[in-house]
């Protein structure tokens, strides 16, 4: 009876160990089945909207911040300075408007990643016309972040990071974004 007893407790716990580290799988691949579907509604369930747009903003702010300072006609022109205080307005605006479900979904599709120059003049993704072969990888960043990379084969250096937060025990969201260096 002890034995029966210690063997469903170990099962519960490798049951319990397998469903805290496994779900993110389960999510990534919902996520890039919706998105590959144009399931809006699914999507809108999968991401945390308001961390994904911060973490969008962050992002592009600070690659228009790094290109501007890496210009010297921008650093050493007066309007230059004013250009870089109000570029995170500008992407800020931009991005509430443009970072919804059918721009994630283009995202998981095509690996693609938001330009600072669409972005600042408001244009949505173009459709693909045919899905891509796109390279998926998967890791923890840390117990509570799973890390989806997105790479297309055409740029195989600029890997797309996806990040997803846990939310529970075992929920995850599509939460941040880290953009892949851009190539010189």
């Amino acid at each position: 009876m002890k034995g029966l007893i210690k063997g469903v407790v170990i099962l519960g716990v490798v049951a319990f160990l397998i469903a805290y580290f496994g779900t993110p799988i389960l999510t990534v691949n919902n996520l890039v089945a919706a998105a590959k579907a144009g399931d809006e509604a699914g999507l809108e369930r999968m991401v945390d909207f308001p961390a994904f747009r911060d973490s969008v903003k962050d992002e592009l702010t600070a690659r228009l911040m790094a290109e501007a300072n890496a210009d010297p006609d921008v650093r050493s022109s007066g309007l230059g300075g004013l250009g870089m205080m109000l570029a995170p307005m500008l992407v800020s605006g931009a991005v509430d408007a443009l970072v919804t479900a059918p721009t994630i979904a283009a995202m998981v599709r095509t690996a693609d990643t938001p330009d600072p120059e669409d972005v600042a003049t408001a244009r949505t993704p173009e459709p693909e016309s045919e899905d891509k072969d796109i390279r998926q990888s998967y890791g923890y960043r840390d117990l509570n972040t799973f890390v989806l990379g997105l790479t297309d084969p055409d740029r195989p250096d600029e890997t797309l990071k996806l990040l997803l937060k846990r939310q529970g025990v075992f929920g995850w969201k599509l939460s941040g974004i880290d953009l892949p260096e851009k190539a010189a």
